[in-house]
């Protein structure tokens, strides 16, 4: 028994340990222009609701460098990745990621 808290103490300890980094590199930066992604019309039709999650790379002048798609039907995520080509955050000193979620609902 003690052997498997002992354990699991050890693998909560590297889970956070793991997750710091990955939080000072989210670092909040703010918007500048961030249009809303437009309902796809084939989404319409079939009323087709959602959510897309996409983890985004800032450049350092503020420009989504790359998306990365996390999960969403693939109809709602080309809408979303169609309008973050537009999106601008404030300057910074380096690169910086975010996690975005989108709600699509007819």
């Amino acid at each position: 028994m003690k052997a498997r808290e002992s354990v699991a103490r050890i693998l909560l300890t590297m889970g956070l340990g793991l997750g710091v980094p990955g939080l000072r590199a989210q670092e909040t930066r703010k918007l500048l222009n961030s249009p809303t992604p437009t309902y796809p019309e084939t989404a319409r039709q079939f009323r087709l609701s959602g959510v897309v999650k996409v983890q985004v790379l800032i450049a350092p002048d503020g420009q989504v460098k790359e998306v990365k798609v996390i999960g969403g039907h693939p109809v709602l995520v080309s809408a979303v990745q169609d309008t973050l080509k537009n999106w601008k955050y404030a300057p910074a000193g380096s690169e910086t990621t975010a996690t975005l979620v989108f709600n699509f609902h007819p």
